[in-house]
C-alpha cells in the first residue's frame, strides 16, 4: 500500500474519531489510536510511521518479534492485543510495551516475573470476556476482582485499564451494550480499589465510533487504515 493511500486513511480515521467525539462531547485528543498491523510487512507499518502512526498493535508474539528489529531507529510502541500463552510470557514482556490481553492470575505471575528480570515495570490491561464466544479470550465478569486484587500485588506490572472484543455485528449499535458494559465495570472497580484505570480500550474498524461514544480512550484499527487483510484460501 503506497504511503499517500495510508495517509489518506488515517485522515479519515481521525475525522470518524473527531466527529464521534464531538457528538460525545468529548475532545478527540483524549482517544488514542492503535494501527493493528497483524500480518501487516515491514513496508507498510514504515509507511504507517511516515504517516505519523506511532502506536502498534499486534496478534503475535513471534510476528512482532520478526519485525521489531525493523523500527530500532523509530519512536514506536508497540501492544500486544491478541491472547497470550503463558509460555510466551517471558518474550513478551521483554519486547513489548503494554500486554493488553492479561486475562489470569497465573499468567500475570509470569508477566510480573519476566518484567523483573528486565528490568521494567510492564503496562497491562485487563482483557474482560463479554461475548459469551468460546472463540474470544478474556477473564469471566466474576473473576475480574480476583484478578484485579491480583495485579495489585505484583511489583513489576502497572494496571492501567481493561479491554475488550465484543462479537461482530453488521450493526454496529448491536456493539453498545458490550461496550457500556465494561465501562461501567472499570467505573466500578475504580470505586472499589481507588485505581484510576485511565485506559478503555474497545472498538475496532467497524464499531470504533459507537466504542468512542461509550468512552472508549483507545480504539484499535486495523482494515480502517491498511484495507482488508487477504483471506486465506
Amino acid at each position: 500500500m503506497a504511503a499517500t493511500e495510508i495517509s489518506d486513511r488515517l485522515t479519515a480515521v481521525r475525522q470518524r474519531i473527531a466527529r464521534a467525539a464531538a457528538r460525545a462531547g468529548r475532545d478527540p485528543a483524549e482517544i488514542t489510536l492503535i494501527a493493528v498491523t497483524k500480518t501487516q510487512p515491514v513496508e507498510t507499518i514504515r509507511e504507517a510511521i511516515a504517516a505519523g502512526l506511532t502506536i502498534f498493535g499486534e496478534n503475535r508474539v513471534q510476528e512482532w518479534e520478526s519485525k521489531r528489529a525493523d523500527f530500532s531507529d523509530a519512536a514506536v510502541r508497540c501492544h500486544l492485543i491478541g491472547h497470550l500463552q503463558s509460555n510466551k510470557a517471558r518474550k513478551a514482556a521483554a519486547i513489548f510495551d503494554r500486554v493488553d490481553s492479561l486475562d489470569s492470575i497465573p499468567l500475570a505471575h509470569r508477566l510480573d516475573t519476566a518484567a523483573g528480570e528486565e528490568a521494567k515495570r510492564l503496562g497491562v490491561l485487563i482483557e474482560v470476556h463479554l461475548s459469551g464466544e468460546d472463540s474470544k479470550s478474556g477473564v469471566a465478569e466474576p473473576d475480574l476482582d480476583a484478578l484485579t486484587n491480583a495485579v495489585r500485588g505484583f511489583t513489576n506490572l502497572k494496571l492501567e485499564g481493561l479491554m475488550t472484543v465484543p462479537p461482530y455485528f453488521e450493526d454496529a449499535e448491536n456493539v453498545r451494550p458490550y461496550f457500556r458494559r465494561l465501562r461501567d465495570l472499570r467505573e466500578n472497580l475504580r470505586a472499589r480499589t481507588g485505581l484510576t484505570l485511565p485506559v478503555l480500550s474497545m472498538g475496532m474498524s467497524h464499531d470504533f465510533e459507537v466504542a468512542i461514544e461509550e468512552g472508549a480512550t483507545e480504539v484499535r484499527v486495523g482494515s480502517a487504515l491498511f484495507g482488508e487483510r487477504a483471506k486465506k484460501l
